[in-house]
């Protein structure tokens, strides 16, 4: 193998700190976040979102929750402040257009439905998703910063995105305000 010529090494060296000046770029402040609490009130994480040009980046981190998979969905009212009834306050997925829950179900998704993400043993999660179909600011799909606002909530069990309405997912056991 030969060695590389000085300019490619150069070249090679601007491509490698432009690669790193964009990932340090994609660590910028959120555009909103929620803080996830539990239903006693215990903060259990957080979910920082960023707006995009064709909707919403979501980095879920959280801690203290029990483990195994867990569905998330977005919800339409920003309100967690029944925790000990269960997080009803924030109301269902949030879907205008009256689609059906789930992926895999030929008349969904709703604008509310989230991938599925996995909590460790330790109680730590980190995962990392994108919505098409909502916008913090009303530009790509339903606006989730509206008068009532919109929540995160976080299910006992996965989704398994197709049945009515939650996917099979359980109780409510996390929320958090989506607050921009």
């Amino acid at each position: 193998m030969s060695a590389l010529h000085p300019r490619s090494l150069l070249l090679v060296s601007a491509v490698t700190l432009g690669l790193v000046a964009a990932s340090s770029a994609g660590a910028a402040e959120a555009d909103a976040t929620a803080t996830l609490m539990g239903r006693d009130g215990a903060t259990l994480g957080t979910v920082s979102i960023h707006q995009g040009p064709a909707g919403l980046a979501l980095t879920i981190e959280a801690e203290n929750m029990p483990p195994g998979p867990k569905a998330i969905h977005i919800h339409a009212v920003g309100d967690c402040s029944d925790g000990e009834e269960g997080f009803q306050a924030s109301g269902g997925h949030v879907n205008p257009d009256g689609h059906q829950h789930g992926f895999l179900n030929s008349d969904g998704p709703d604008a509310g439905d989230l991938p599925n993400f996995y909590v460790h043993e330790d109680g730590t999660a980190w995962a990392q998703m994108f919505n098409e179909r909502a916008s913090l600011d009303g530009s790509v799909g339903v606006e989730l910063l509206d008068a009532d606002g919109a929540a995160l909530v976080v299910h006992e069990n996965p989704d398994d995105h197709m049945t009515q309405p939650i996917g099979g997912a359980g109780g409510r056991i996390a929320c958090g305000v989506i607050e921009g």
